[in-house]
């Protein structure tokens, strides 16, 4: 790895640790909400819990009472549990969804700019060229001299 890409790693890194520290308190409680959520040891519990429950409320267990034998609660508290846990997953993909559009923002102004200076190196090298007394006979080198205009080009994409 070179110098440089391990540089470029370490800011990304640094920019990530600082957007998660400016991140409002609810983003943060919502992301780890959606982290434990989204883990085995959530479903583990569960599969305790509701299994539990279901097996007291039909079957019965030794020393617990039923409850709930019709499951009503269960299916209330589930329900109130889905409306919660998918605000909360709501919550995280905005914020993904905000990053994801950073990036991409990102990635066509890095992208336009290195078009950019392509065209600009290839004009260079043609003068070098053409000074030399060495000409570049490809027929698509003039489409390469040309800037990319980006708004014909996501007017085009756009339909």
């Amino acid at each position: 790895m070179t110098a440089t890409l391990a540089a470029n790693i370490a800011r990304l890194q640094e920019r990530r640790a600082a957007e998660q520290r400016h991140a409002s308190l609810s983003e943060r409680v919502a992301e780890a909400i959606t982290a434990f959520t989204g883990s085995m040891t959530f479903v583990a519990l569960h599969l305790i819990l509701f299994g539990g429950w279901i097996a007291a409320n039909t079957i019965g267990l030794p020393a617990v009472p039923r409850f709930d034998p019709s499951l009503v609660v269960l299916a209330m508290a589930a329900s109130v549990e889905a409306i919660f846990l998918s605000t909360f997953v709501l919550i995280s993909q905005n914020r993904m969804a905000a990053a994801a559009a950073r990036r991409a923002d990102l990635d066509l102004h890095i992208g336009l700019l290195a078009e950019h200076e392509l065209t600009r190196v290839a004009a260079l090298l043609e003068a070098v060229a053409t000074h030399l007394g060495v000409g570049a006979v490809d027929p698509e080198f003039a489409e390469v001299k040309r800037d990319v205009e980006p708004e014909t080009v996501l007017d085009t994409l756009d339909g």
